[in-house]
């Protein structure tokens, strides 16, 4: 039986072609152009896999994904995105999101990602202690980094592990909150007891009690049998919040009451259960501007807030960008099997002037896929998303330049493009006839 995709986007003749493409693949498709139309097909069917646009006329992917969470968990979303949306898309995998692929589309690309996310949907589920653990490692783990932030970063951890100090970690999406976490828990005398990841943002409300404190069988519709709640399977270990600031007012209670009591009682329990859990809670909110506002609670603020980390962004650490780079090219090579032993020096150059706005999980997508995508034995420029090389671009542009500047602006031009004449010429938006021709003119000798 056909795998079932639904591929949701407002640009109807991509939304047919992407349907078209799929289905000689032999998947199963169905379009919505709309997020009422998308709606209603989720509700009259199950889909495996959803491919949907982020941005949509009457709503966007992120509300999408919830709607696709709270009535079929199992269906993994995929998110299809331009360059100013990567921070949203990274944001997304935090709410349930399996992937997301840039755009334009590269076919190769984007059938990878399904295969990958349908062999995800059939995987059975793992304690989630292991898997996380797993993940964890897998990811980030054992990269430290050479630069000053790194170092102070570490030495931090180093302070604040042994101790049993609740942890505030504060950093934007994608900066290794987790990892921070799950190196803070190895690094502590409950290292050999459970690390246990709560995604905040990714549970409905009315489940929040079940899911944090347990139920018992036959306790409401839908408990067929006996669970651990994520604080009993902490026991004697970390419980880490992430993306805590997603949290309602009412669970915040609850959860306030638990933290002071170390006590919980499943739903629809009369016997209340100790517990010694230590907690690391991670956001990329802003919780103190929350508590002003009346969102978060002060009170739990101040518990969780015993000690506070700052996760930095890539962009900060132009020190380990290439660190990272190589360590994430031996991820995508175990990976996709292949043997990729490095990257051009155009795409060196290209990563140590991009801003990364989606961080350390926007840099090992970016990997993965050009490894996947890259026929040569080290990964080429041509390979990398077209939105990283624009914004690069403009980045670089010189600014519009009239005759009386213009001797300056070719100076400029060139020192930007470390004196290659063909690089200097895209900056000022001229062939390199022309350039050669003002290099005269100017007696500018190179």
């Amino acid at each position: 039986m056909s795998s079932k995709i639904l591929v949701i986007d407002d640009d109807t003749s991509f939304c047919v072609m992407l349907k078209t493409f799929l289905q000689k693949k032999g998947y199963d498709v169905t379009n919505a152009f709309n997020a009422k139309e998308a709606e209603e097909a989720i509700r009259n069917q199950i889909f495996d896999v959803v491919l949907t646009d982020i941005r949509l006329p009457d709503s966007d992917g992120i509300q999408i994904l919830k709607y696709i969470k709270e009535t079929s968990f199992k269906t993994q979303v995929v998110l299809m995105t331009g360059y100013t949306d990567i921070k949203t898309a990274v944001s997304a995998m935090k709410l349930g999101a399996y992937d997301y692929v840039g755009k334009p589309i590269n076919p190769d690309e984007i059938l990878h990602t399904i295969e990958q996310s349908l062999k995800k949907r059939l995987e059975k589920p793992e304690p989630v202690a292991e898997k996380k653990e797993k993940k964890e490692t897998s990811d980030f783990a054992f990269v430290k980094g050479a630069s000053s932030i790194s170092n102070q970063l570490h030495e931090y951890i180093g302070l604040v592990s042994p101790t049993n100090m609740s942890v505030l970690i504060i950093g934007d999406s994608g900066t290794g909150k987790e990892y921070i976490a799950h190196t803070i828990h190895m690094q502590s005398k409950r290292k050999d007891k459970p690390f246990i990841p709560v995604d905040c943002g990714a549970i409905p409300k009315e489940l929040a009690s079940s899911e944090f404190f347990g139920h018992i069988k036959g306790s409401f519709t839908g408990a067929i049998n006996d669970k651990t709640g994520h604080f009993e399977a902490a026991n004697g270990g970390t419980l880490f919040l992430d993306e805590v600031g997603n949290l309602s007012y009412e669970v915040q209670i609850q959860l306030l009451r638990a933290l002071q009591e170390r006590k919980v009682k499943p739903v629809g329990s009369n016997h209340e259960i100790k517990v010694d859990i230590r907690v690391i809670a991670a956001t990329n909110e802003d919780l103190s501007e929350a508590v002003k506002r009346g969102d978060f609670r002060e009170d739990l603020y101040h518990r969780l807030n015993e000690f506070c980390i700052q996760a930095p962004r890539l962009s900060e650490r132009k020190q380990d960008i290439m660190v990272f780079a190589h360590h994430f090219l031996a991820l995508a090579n175990d990976d996709l099997e292949k043997n990729i032993e490095g990257f051009d020096d155009e795409v060196i150059e290209l990563f140590m002037n991009y801003d990364w706005p989606g961080n350390l999980r926007e840099m090992k997508n970016t990997i993965k896929r050009s490894v996947l995508l890259t026929k040569t034995n080290t990964v080429p420029i041509d390979v990398l998303p077209q939105e990283m090389r624009t914004a690069i671009e403009q980045e670089n542009a010189i600014p519009y330049y009239s005759k009386e500047n213009e001797e300056s602006a070719i100076r400029s031009a060139l020192e930007k493009a470390g004196f290659n004449k063909t690089k200097a010429a895209k900056l000022l938006n001229i062939d390199r006839k022309t350039l050669y021709n003002k290099l005269k003119l100017y007696s500018i000798d190179l």
